[in-house]
């Protein structure tokens, strides 16, 4: 016997005892079926002489729900069985999110309407938490870095370099090139009207190598770079490498966000400098086409166009970008936790936020640049 119930006024003793294992579950089930309940207003379960495990664990759970469905009261004499419990903490979450969203109406409760806005600002203060966390363990591993070569890992360094640069070149230098001959077509169409046919090389020199071949140039690696990065991370996340790592006595930001965040601040400059020379021959050679321009005179009138902190000023945006796009990929990369759904979902919440850092930084340095009259 596994349960036996006598009747106590308007109520049931349920006493269970034996052990309740998947192997017996038939049995149980049969005995828990034949419980009377019929003008039963409470049942109390003494489970203390009996050991569960997790499937009769849950056969009892469902059998008490379906008393209460009927309008039994049921509860535990003692403490529930430790499986019994372990359910419930489980589960309790789900119980939670069904009866939020059968409750109508609940929305306009003004109490869970701050209980929302409450939930949403600590969230979003232990996301900042977290990446200050992670800024402050790149720059310490910097740090321990500069006392011996081996910390900067240069091996891992150049192959990051050689993965976000060298095999970039071709994609970067197409987007360049397109884009300068659009905007310096775009720019034709305009200002021929005026006839200030010269100004487009102004237009497009200043354009490139101010704003459109930083910007870019992140922009395209953001997309590829910040992705792969927390791709790679996430996918060693799930494959528990990072904690193995953890295990061994080794630092996973030296190993995994140093050597990226090295090699990106190494390749973006160079590649931006490849953007803004493929961008001006595109103008140049635009120019040339469209309007019968020679290429001396538009070598000429560039010179004369730009400032000699014009080429700088576009330059000296790549590495915080790089910065900015490597930290974003790795703190994704992370913040994997469970699932290959996870890895896909921080892999797309990486580009996102590593473009939208990039568009902001670069709107900031617009700003203060403006103020030095630069």
């Amino acid at each position: 016997m596994y349960c036996a119930a006598r009747r106590e006024g308007d109520g049931v003793v349920l006493e269970l005892s034996g052990e309740w294992r998947i192997a017996v579950l038939g049995a149980i089930d049969e005995q828990l079926t034949a419980v009377p309940l019929g003008g039963v207003q409470r049942l109390e379960v003494r489970a203390a002489g009996a050991q569960f495990d997790i499937s009769a664990a849950w056969l009892l759970r469902d059998y008490l729900a379906r008393a209460q469905a009927a309008g039994v009261q049921a509860r535990y004499a003692d403490e529930p069985p430790a499986a019994v419990a372990l359910l419930g903490r489980t589960l309790a979450p789900y119980a939670a999110n069904e009866t939020a969203t059968t409750v109508p109406g609940e929305w306009l409760d003004p109490a869970a309407a701050v209980e929302g806005i409450g939930r949403r600002a600590v969230r979003a203060w232990q996301l900042l938490e977290s990446a200050l966390e992670l800024v402050g363990r790149v720059t310490m591993a910097a740090v321990r870095g500069g006392f011996g070569l081996r910390h900067w890992r240069p091996t891992s360094i150049a192959r990051h370099v050689y993965d976000t640069g060298i095999t970039a070149i071709p994609i970067v230098a197409l987007i360049a090139f397109l884009i300068a001959v659009i905007l310096a077509y775009m720019g034709a169409q305009q200002l021929r009207k005026f006839g200030a046919d010269i100004f487009v090389v102004d237009l497009v020199t200043v354009g490139v190598l101010r704003e459109l071949g930083v910007l870019l140039t992140a922009i395209i690696v953001a997309g590829r770079s910040g992705s792969a990065f927390a791709a790679e991370i996430g996918a060693m996340k799930l494959n528990e490498e990072v904690d193995a790592l953890q295990a061994i006595g080794v630092n996973p930001i030296e190993v995994l966000v140093l050597p990226r965040v090295l090699g990106l601040v190494i390749a973006l400059p160079l590649l931006t400098v490849i953007a803004d020379g493929i961008g001006l021959a595109g103008g140049g050679l635009l120019c040339r086409a469209l309007l019968g321009m020679p290429l001396a005179q538009f070598i000429n009138r560039a010179n004369e166009a730009i400032a000699s902190t014009t080429f700088w000023v576009g330059l000296i945006k790549a590495p915080v970008f790089a910065v900015l796009i490597a930290l974003a990929g790795t703190w994704c990369g992370m913040r994997v936790r469970g699932s290959s759904r996870d890895l896909g979902r921080m892999t797309t919440l990486a580009v996102v936020q590593a473009i939208f850092m990039v568009i902001l930084a670069d709107a900031l340095f617009a700003m203060l640049f403006m103020e030095m009259d630069i």
